[in-house]
């Protein structure tokens, strides 16, 4: 038998190491691609922080602290809109920060004791943040939008834990998972900013669900905690693939590379980021 070839650094849907284990914590999450093409993650060597991430010239991530947010805060997800404003979910700090770039000035753009825990994060083109709010010890969450003003509104309570969060390619519709349930819910977007007409899109049979990303196709990217695999679902709720990871338990999911079409998974059982080319390229990746 002759030698197996070595894996082509294109091939669709075959992930790879980007970042070492333990280069993050087992806090890693909110992987987003900044407008200067590096990628952004909270908790780089230690909770409370944020880590960037450049390529190198072998392929592989070199990481380094970004900021150190104010004592009490500790971030998940994390968004930039389209002026290159980062938002970070903090969830100890009941807050959604807000960071330049290019100072690094860390201000608190909203703050509301009413949530839980904001997790992940979604925006639209007009700047709109949706938070997903989890009550884990009760296995139940709440849903948030937070407008450009900073202000919050509570959309739904009494939710399962509601974690996930991304907006269609085309901002008609919202999409919000919810990890012990494992379900996916599809809301219609209206003008104003609600939500409306919430049906099942899909749901899985075991293990968990964490932060989703969409590509501009239309299909979700899902990470599935315990299970090892990043889901790859269409608009209709079907299943089309599952990519299969190193680690088992992926947090979240954030496309970026030259064309948009490179996945980026942070894993919490290895304090690891992983990567694998997509088909299609991510609705938002840092331009």
């Amino acid at each position: 038998m002759g030698a197996q070839a070595p894996q082509s650094a294109d091939e669709l849907f075959v992930a790879r190491d980007y970042v070492a284990d333990h280069v993050f914590t087992q806090g890693i999450e909110g992987p987003a691609m900044g407008p200067d093409d590096h990628l952004y993650v909270v908790n780089f060597a230690r909770e409370g922080t944020i880590g960037r991430v450049r390529t190198g010239e072998d392929g592989r991530g070199v990481a380094e602290l970004f900021v150190e947010l104010p004592e009490g805060s500790t971030g998940n997800g994390i968004r930039f809109d389209r002026r290159g404003a980062m938002y970070v979910a903090d969830y100890s700090g009941h807050n959604i920060l807000r960071i330049d770039l290019q100072d690094r000035k860390i201000e608190r753009f909203a703050h509301q004791p009413a949530m839980h825990q904001p997790n992940d994060i979604a925006i639209t083109a007009n700047g709109s943040l949706y938070a997903s709010d989890p009550d884990w010890k009760n296995s139940s969450g709440q849903l948030w939008r937070i407008d450009r003003d900073g202000s919050t509104h509570l959309l739904e309570s009494g939710m399962g834990t509601s974690n996930g969060v991304e907006v269609s390619p085309d901002g008609r519709h919202l999409y919000v998972n919810e990890s012990v349930q494992r379900k996916v819910w599809r809301y219609d977007l209206q003008a104003d900013g609600s939500v409306a007409n919430k049906r099942l899109l899909i749901q899985f049979p075991e293990h968990g669900l964490d932060g989703m990303r969409s590509d501009d196709a239309g299909n979700l990217h899902i990470a599935r905690y315990g299970a090892g695999v990043v889901a790859v679902v269409s608009p209709q709720g079907e299943l089309l693939r599952e990519v299969k990871l190193k680690g088992h338990k992926p947090t979240n999911v954030a496309f970026g590379g030259a064309d948009g079409r490179s996945v980026y998974v942070t894993l919490q059982d290895r304090g690891a980021i992983e990567v694998f080319r997509a088909e299609h390229r991510g609705r938002e990746y840092g331009r």
